[in-house]
């Protein structure tokens, strides 16, 4: 992988990352246009995903932190590093475990699928769009799907509020959680206990969770 990255950055970058990012971004730029921002998103996504050993979700978490890290004066570095989507275990099996995947006829398993057309990172995508992540900190762009899917991460993860995953849920019985927000709504009855106790539609989908 240290190979893969030391001859990108000196073949395709010319020994430039910053100037490679800023080069990117500026060609794939279309304002006003609907998918701007995934546009350049997947300008940069697209050649990293020839490095040796990297995933999408590896790419998303490191670029998410360097773009957003990158100053006031690049303004396409921070939309483009709040829609860095990085979907693990965690965050695909708590879209399962609450029907959402279900409900939108998404159903998928853990991989490569979750950043293709219809899948977690999408999905995520259009929920971050009725969140105003201002009301959280006025700092924030009002639309942070980065935001979003970490916050998912946390309510899952051993490490932070440890309430979905599979340490907490048998995945062969439906959920018992019923202070979850998606549970009182009827996510949970309608796609999981009212259609797949006890069976293996949800579980074949499940990835193994990382704590």
């Amino acid at each position: 992988m240290a190979y893969s990255l030391f001859f990108f950055i000196r073949d395709v970058a010319d020994g430039d990352v910053v100037g490679w990012l800023d080069r990117r971004l500026a060609e794939a730029d279309r304002p006003r246009t609907p998918d701007r921002v995934g546009r350049m998103r997947k300008a940069i996504l697209g050649p990293l995903r020839h490095l040796y050993g990297v995933s999408d979700k590896v790419l998303s978490i490191a670029l998410s932190s360097l773009l957003l890290g990158g100053g006031t004066d690049r303004a396409r570095w921070a939309e483009v590093g709040a829609a860095m989507i990085a979907i693990d275990t965690l965050v695909h099996n708590f879209l399962v475990r609450t029907g959402i995947l279900g409900r939108l006829n998404a159903a998928h398993p853990y991989g490569p699928a979750g950043y293709q057309s219809g899948g977690c990172a999408e999905i995520i995508e259009r929920i971050a769009e009725s969140i105003d992540a201002r009301e959280f900190n006025p700092e924030f762009p009002a639309t942070f799907p980065r935001f979003v899917q970490t916050a998912i991460w946390r309510y899952c993860a051993q490490d932070g509020f440890d309430v979905c995953n599979g340490n907490r849920i048998e995945d062969t019985q439906s959920c018992n959680n019923v202070s979850a927000r998606t549970h009182s709504r009827g996510f949970e009855r309608s796609s999981w206990a009212g259609q797949c106790r006890g069976s293996q539609s949800v579980s074949s989908n499940l990835g193994r969770d990382r704590r």
